[in-house]
């Protein structure tokens, strides 16, 4: 089998989100691939903090995704593989969610995700080729409390992903999910710094450990590489096993 089935050598990559976190771990590896990798998000300081070329882009602004998109068309001649990864996740009571909170996550994790999916297909469109990565959830999956905007938005994302997947097929373009499990990362630090909250995840994830954002990093290579490309409209859960089940506190013979 040729390495170059899995290969991102000189592929044209997009990572939106990409300067903290999973996307940061995603385009360090490509990166590292000889990928061409572009990171975007609306934060000058951690963008330029990753040495990694980037452009300013607020998902929420149509014409900030259109200037993006077409700066990296023009730099590159191009663009092969995106990664929809910016996402925002406010916790509150269902009964009392703030209009103003369901706005901020519908309009970053549906509307501003959909936007750039839809730019940025525009121009793989053309090309006759490309790769759509979206980023799900486990409650694309399944519901936890406390979460039921940000569990909508993410219950969009299959649905978006699906529906692109099947209206852009005839292009080459291939659309696909990665649904994360519970990662650490910077930002949910102190989420997880609670032993409540770090016992009950580990003890419900069969794996038996939280992942960590390089955990991501082989499905976003497959995906974004030829060995998918036969793959579309699917969602990958990589959560060491939550979706799977749980284990319970019976002995088994041996």
């Amino acid at each position: 089998m040729s390495d170059s089935l899995f290969s991102v050598k000189d592929k044209v990559v997009h990572v939106s989100g990409g300067s903290r976190g999973i996307g940061r771990a995603i385009a360090g590896a490509f990166h590292q691939a000889g990928a061409r990798v572009v990171i975007s998000s609306r934060t000058k300081d951690t963008l330029e903090a990753s040495g990694l070329p980037y452009e300013i882009c607020d998902i929420a602004d149509r014409g900030q995704i259109e200037a993006a998109t077409a700066s990296i068309v023009r730099r590159f001649g191009r663009l092969d593989v995106l990664f929809n990864v910016a996402g925002v996740n406010i916790r509150h009571a269902a009964e009392t969610f703030p209009a103003e909170a369901l706005d901020a996550i519908l309009n970053t994790n549906v509307r501003g995700n959909f936007l750039m999916a839809s730019v940025s297909g525009k121009a793989m469109c053309g090309q006759g080729s490309g790769k759509v990565i979206n980023i799900a959830s486990l409650h694309t999956h399944e519901s936890l409390s406390g979460v039921s905007a940000y569990g909508t938005s993410k219950g969009a994302i299959a649905s978006m992903t699906r529906a692109l997947a099947v209206e852009w097929a005839k292009y080459n373009i291939q659309v696909n999910a990665i649904a994360p499990g519970f990662i650490r990362t910077d930002l949910n630090a102190a989420l997880w710094a609670q032993p409540p909250m770090y016992d009950w995840a580990v003890a419900r994830t069969p794996a038996a450990r939280l992942g960590e954002p390089t955990d991501i990093v082989g499905t976003a290579l497959f995906l974004a590489s030829t060995a998918s490309d036969f793959m579309t409209g699917q969602v990958l859960y990589v959560d060491g096993g939550f979706t799977a089940g749980s284990t319970w506190p019976l002995s088994v013979p041996r």
